[in-house]
């Protein structure tokens, strides 16, 4: 590249060729193509397709109760995808969510098995959250550490930490956490059950933070300068190091 085309070179944001309207077609051809090879398959596997279709949307909308468990399991769901949807954009796999989300339950497990029975409530679920919160942004910094300073394989370094970290539980359970400690008495296992309505209301309440952080999620990745730096690598990590950019530190 000549010193002149070099002063002509510079960033703007890519303007994607495909429409709105042919990109949402798309994604709905997707899903309806997904069910019709679903249903072929259980077609030779003896299934009726709309029968068993009808069983999955009646199990999980068919009462409120349904609906409210569908939502609590959804919920961490939703934000194991905003976690690692930066990566995703800078085409980066990080598939060791599952990994990650464990990593935080331990974290937050510690703390309400050490203070679950001499703190209160609302302090000690923030206490675990920010448990939670390190523990997992902690298991996920060493494949991104190693990924930044040597440009290792993220994919199947972050596949391993999973099995890592679920080799940690088994350890805990059979060892540390193996106690009675983790197995309540009968009476409380009933007033337990007795609550566990309560307690899908309240993570629906809770749940309606991770649809906020996904409004934020958005506006961070289409309007910030450090989500503008995130598509750029995506798009190209030599013109992102051309332009300046840390690669690695972002």
């Amino acid at each position: 590249m000549n010193e002149k085309s070099a002063r002509k070179l510079q960033l703007s944001r890519r303007i994607d060729g495909i429409h709105p309207a042919a990109a949402w077609s798309i994604r709905v051809a997707s899903i309806v193509f997904a069910l019709i090879v679903g249903g072929l398959l259980l077609l030779a596997l003896g299934y009726s397709p709309l029968k068993a279709y009808g069983t999955i949307i009646d199990g999980s909308l068919g009462s409120k109760t349904f609906v409210r468990q569908t939502i609590k399991i959804a919920i961490p769901l939703l934000g194991c995808a905003l976690a690692i949807a930066p990566c995703f954009k800078m085409h980066f796999w990080n598939i060791g969510a599952e990994g990650q989300i464990t990593a935080g339950a331990i974290g937050a497990t510690f703390f309400a098995l050490k203070f679950g029975k001499t703190m209160p409530q609302l302090p000690l679920l923030l206490i675990m959250a920010v448990a939670a919160i390190l523990c997992g942004g902690l298991w996920a910094l060493i494949p991104a550490f190693f990924k930044a300073k040597w440009n290792t394989n993220e994919t199947l370094f972050t596949l391993m930490m999973n099995y890592i970290i679920i080799g940690v539980v088994k350890w805990l359970q059979g060892g540390p956490w193996g106690g009675s400690s983790l197995r309540q008495p009968d009476d409380r296992a009933v007033r337990g059950q007795r609550q566990a309505a309560v307690r899908a209301r309240r993570a629906l309440r809770l749940g309606s933070l991770v649809l906020v952080l996904t409004v934020l999620m958005f506006i961070y990745m289409r309007y910030t300068k450090h989500g503008y730096e995130i598509a750029v690598i995506g798009d190209s990590s030599n013109t992102a190091r051309y332009a300046g950019m840390n690669v690695g530190r972002i």
